[in-house]
């Protein structure tokens, strides 16, 4: 008796044990999602398989330089040019190319008003390098009759000559409320530059943080990004026109002084991108990552 009572005690104990297990087995799926098929993202760059997908509803501006000097978004033509033509290699596609050009719209931009643009991203593609003499304005909101425009997306090419290709300075500026203007700069971190690479720049501006970044092929490079709010916070001034590879001193009949230190950019450009948020560190990779893979 004492016999069967054992192996009927042993025989509960095992069950009991078999139970215990199951229900303390870890479920490697707890929420019940359904399984991940690998083949929906092959080809895929952090997520993405087209820069085309980086918060296109933010995007207010985008030239893609497909044989076309006309801003994407809003279909708007070019008011005058000079010394432009397209290249077959560039980062998607064609690219433009300036031989100390400049394209100029001078037409009042919607999305680039006062009330409508307060934080903002650009990011632009190039090839260019140091002249040792002349600034380069690579894109200009600018102020009809002011020299300095609501942004200026200055590159110091006069800092090195054209063999230094390894030291490459970045000096953006905005216009604040107050009128005056805010800059940060790349002192210590450089990309590379040079006519056969395509060098990745952006910039980000939190309206409400004042923080101003510089980035470069997926690096934040900027060595003063804290600018500050209240009259230290970036205005759009009205009225306001767009000019990529000069200032209004670079187009004839238009020089508003005789300041001489910027010139017309000589260098390639492609997939210019401006949007009305400060993109988040994860996308301005993505971006990067996405251009090196030509998508």
């Amino acid at each position: 008796m004492k016999a069967i009572n054992h192996y009927i005690t042993n025989a509960v104990l095992i069950a009991a044990a078999s139970v215990l297990f199951a229900s303390c087995k870890k479920d490697g799926n707890p929420n019940k999602l359904p399984d991940v098929n690998p083949s929906d993202y092959a080809g895929m760059i952090d997520g993405y398989t087209s820069s085309d997908q980086i918060y296109p509803k933010n995007l207010i501006a985008y030239w893609g330089f497909e044989n076309s000097t006309s801003e994407g978004v809003s279909n708007t033509a070019v008011t005058s040019s000079a010394n432009t033509s397209f290249v077959d290699d560039g980062v998607r596609g064609k690219a433009l190319s300036l031989a100390a050009g400049y394209l100029y719209y001078g037409t009042q931009f919607q999305k680039f008003k006062t009330d409508s643009l307060k934080s903002w991203s650009i990011s632009a593609w190039v090839r260019i390098l140091n002249n040792g003499s002349k600034r380069t304005m690579l894109f200009q909101l600018a102020r009809p009759g002011i020299f300095t425009g609501n942004i200026n997306f200055s590159l110091n090419t006069q800092s090195f000559p054209a063999s230094n290709t390894t030291t490459f300075r970045i000096q953006p500026t905005f216009t604040t409320v107050s009128g005056g203007t805010q800059d940060n700069i790349n002192n210590v971190l450089s990309p590379t530059i040079g006519m056969t690479k395509w060098t990745h720049i952006l910039l980000t501006y939190d309206y409400t943080t004042g923080v101003f970044n510089i980035w470069a092929d997926g690096v934040k490079m900027g060595g003063y990004p804290n600018r500050g709010t209240g009259n230290n916070s970036f205005k759009s001034w009205e009225p306001s026109q767009i000019i990529i590879g000069s200032n209004y001193n670079g187009i004839p009949g238009m020089a508003v002084n005789t300041d001489v230190t910027f010139a017309p950019m000589t260098g390639h450009l492609d997939e210019i991108r401006i949007f009305n948020i400060a993109l988040p560190d994860a996308h301005i990779k993505a971006l990067f990552n996405l251009g090196k893979a030509n998508k």
